[in-house]
C-alpha cells in the first residue's frame, strides 16, 4: 500500500548527497534531468510556480548569452530525488561548454 511521505521539504533536502557550484547556484548532486521543449519547460515552470512547489534552485535561465545557454529548475520528489527540468533553445548546444 502506498503512502505519502509525511516528511517536509526541508527533511527531504538533507537526502540530497551534495552539491557542486554551477552559475552561482549550488546544483544537488546527484539528480534526474528531463529536457523539455522551451514551451513545455516554461508551461511546467508556470504551473508549479501557481501552485507554490518549494524549489531546490527556482526556474532561471542559465549562462545567458552563452553557449548552452538553458532554461533550469530543480525540485525534490516526495521520495527526496533531486530532479532537474531544463529546455534549450538550440538543441545543438546540449553539451556545448
Amino acid at each position: 500500500m502506498a503512502t505519502r511521505s509525511s516528511r517536509t521539504a526541508s527533511d527531504r533536502q538533507g537526502a540530497v548527497a551534495g552539491h557542486n557550484p554551477v552559475d552561482g547556484h549550488a546544483v544537488p548532486v546527484p539528480h534526474f534531468g528531463v529536457i523539455l521543449p522551451p514551451a513545455a519547460w516554461q508551461a511546467l515552470a508556470d504551473r508549479l510556480v501557481a501552485h507554490g512547489m518549494t524549489f531546490v534552485i527556482e526556474p532561471h535561465t542559465r549562462f545567458a548569452g552563452q553557449p548552452g545557454e538553458q532554461s533550469t529548475m530543480f525540485f525534490l520528489d516526495p521520495a527526496g530525488n533531486a530532479l532537474e527540468f531544463k529546455a534549450f533553445a538550440d538543441m545543438d548546444q546540449l553539451f556545448a561548454s
